[in-house]
């Protein structure tokens, strides 16, 4: 940093100078920069707004996350969007008290280019490590520290290496109870013809597809190929088949389609596929939820069993997590199980970002 400081040309050289922006005029970001199996994770440590929301009253995570959509909605675009973020962003706001992270070490929010999730798996991995790296957790234990987490779709635990200095990888959680939703469910999607489908809850709600029903090879199709017939699924699903969640309508929609290679059957080899989710964004992780929903879909089937270990493979960067069933449980009328997955998450870097009110773009922008 001294360099990049000291740095620049004219013969005064630049000791002593200090980068601009020295007075910003708006909103001034920090964030903790994470990915996990390639997708990118922005984590903001503290949004004022939401801890005071939080701390308010009895507000649930669910209502803060409507909260933060109606008032704050800028804070999401101005990270996530151009030209501060990209096509692919991901980010998580860390909420620290009230109501919201009770009996939590930490609550998240997950934003992504269209809006806010309710579950994310890779943000759960890198986030446990941020947790204990950055003090939320009152006395982590060596060698594995158990975080608490509350995600919009309930309490989910991390588990993370510490050796009493720093945290390290991998990293593995404990899921909210995970079902099938529906099983070789016939789709009419335009341009494929019927499509069977099966929709599973790992958090979220995601439709599964084998790619070779669309006419596509999951390891090899060019990737724009593969989220538009993704896309058109997730259209279709979305229009022929109501989604129901046992404790809130607001979990109750289609989060994206995920296509595989079709090997559901249990192997020690990996399984491999994508995940296009909300608007046409591209998991670059064999993604969390996605990995907790096709466990719980396979376990239905009879075609794992409890404690039986599968590895996923992400088909754009060829990250891999693992996946198992750890315990049937009910969850409503649902049977279903928590899903243990694990996988490894890495710093790149810390940030200042600035918002300048003059600035006609400053809040982002974001095309396809």
């Amino acid at each position: 940093m001294a360099a990049a400081e000291g740095g620049g040309g004219g013969g005064g050289g630049g000791a002593g100078r200090r980068l601009p922006p020295h007075s910003p005029s708006g909103l001034v970001l920090q964030t903790v920069e994470m990915h996990t199996g390639g997708e990118p994770l922005r984590i903001i440590p503290r949004l004022e707004e939401a801890e005071e929301a939080s701390s308010s009253g009895a507000m649930s995570l669910l209502s803060l996350r409507r909260e933060v959509a109606a008032t704050q909605d800028h804070v999401r675009r101005a990270l996530v969007h151009e030209p501060r973020g990209h096509a692919g962003m991901y980010g998580a706001v860390v909420v620290a008290s009230g109501a919201a992270a009770a009996g939590a070490d930490l609550a998240a929010l997950f934003l992504h280019g269209a809006g806010y999730s309710t579950m994310c798996g890779h943000a759960v991995l890198a986030l446990g490590r941020f947790a204990l790296d950055y003090g939320l957790v009152v006395a982590p234990s060596c060698p594995e520290t158990a975080v608490r987490l509350r995600c919009p779709c309930g309490p989910v635990t991390a588990f993370v290496p510490w050796d009493g200095h720093r945290s390290g990888n991998p990293v593995r959680f404990h899921s909210v109870p995970a079902f099938a939703a529906a099983t070789d469910l016939a789709i009419n999607v335009p341009g494929h013809g019927k499509v069977v489908v099966d929709i599973g809850y790992g958090g979220t709600f995601y439709a599964f597809v084998s790619a070779e029903q669309l006419g596509l090879d999951v390891c090899s199709s060019k990737t724009r190929d593969l989220v538009s017939a993704a896309s058109a699924v997730t259209k279709a699903v979305k229009k022929q088949f109501k989604l129901h969640h046992p404790e809130s309508e607001d979990l109750a929609f289609l989060y994206g389609t995920i296509l595989t290679d079709g090997k559901d059957a249990f192997s020690e080899e990996p399984t491999t596929n994508i995940c296009v989710f909300a608007d046409k964004q591209v998991d670059r992780s064999p993604t969390g939820s996605g990995v907790t929903a096709r466990i719980a879909l396979q376990y239905h089937k009879g075609l794992i069993q409890l404690n039986q270990t599968r590895s996923f493979r992400s088909s754009t960067t060829g990250s891999l997590f693992t996946g198992k069933a750890v315990k049937a449980t009910k969850f409503g009328d649902y049977n279903a199980v928590i899903v243990e997955v694990s996988g490894e998450a890495f710093y790149t870097g810390t940030a200042t970002f600035t918002v300048e009110e003059e600035d006609p773009l400053k809040h982002g922008f974001f095309f396809k």
